[in-house]
């Protein structure tokens, strides 16, 4: 049954995500950021480059993704996109995790966002590429505005971040991985990377 108490239960749980840190700190404050903030400003950055997605997206579904993307982490905490190793393990910590997590709604809603999650995953449709595209380049702005701080603690060298996310950024808005290209070349000349 549809009730309004499962509704306010899952609007509280995932009051969570603003407690799990991530490793990138903000823009404008000495402070790390967090996964609820993540999801906010990467929703809004979709909608500002939608007209960038390399198709035609529906950008509410977008947006949706992108909303949701992360809630698994009230669970599993938050990993660096660019950990070696174990990733067969956390995928299957997040799925646990979003089950639990979105199970908290009623049906057909749960079932809806597990899907649409799902689909981000798998990046098989417009919506999910161009999500997972704002998904991984938001970080490396931030990276791009601290001088690497996070890719110098974390020992992240230029060619992990080519490997592990241009190309992602490229497959959902390709103008924005050229652009990020550049921009990564005099990052690595200003000592940006930490390995």
């Amino acid at each position: 049954m549809d009730t309004l108490q499962q509704h306010i239960a899952f609007i509280i749980e995932v009051d969570k995500l603003k407690t799990v840190l991530r490793k990138t700190k903000t823009a404008h404050a000495d402070r790390y950021e967090n996964s609820a903030e993540h999801s906010w400003q990467i929703a809004l950055f979709a909608l500002n480059l939608r007209d960038f997605a390399a198709e035609p997206v529906d950008i509410d579904k977008v947006v949706r993704m992108l909303l949701i993307h992360d809630l698994g982490e009230i669970d599993t905490g938050d990993t660096l996109v660019y950990a070696e190793g174990g990733a067969a393990e956390r995928e299957a910590e997040e799925l646990a995790a979003m089950r639990r997590i979105l199970g908290l709604l009623p049906q057909p809603m749960s079932g809806q966002l597990l899907a649409l999650w799902q689909e981000f995953e798998a990046r098989k449709s417009p919506e999910a590429r161009f999500a997972r595209a704002i998904d991984r380049l938001m970080p490396i702005l931030l990276n791009l505005r601290s001088g690497g701080q996070s890719w110098r603690e974390n020992g992240v060298s230029k060619e992990k971040v080519l490997a592990m996310a241009v190309g992602k950024v490229e497959d959902g808005c390709p103008l924005a991985a050229n652009w990020l290209r550049a921009e990564l070349e005099r990052a690595e000349q200003a000592g940006y990377f930490g390995a």
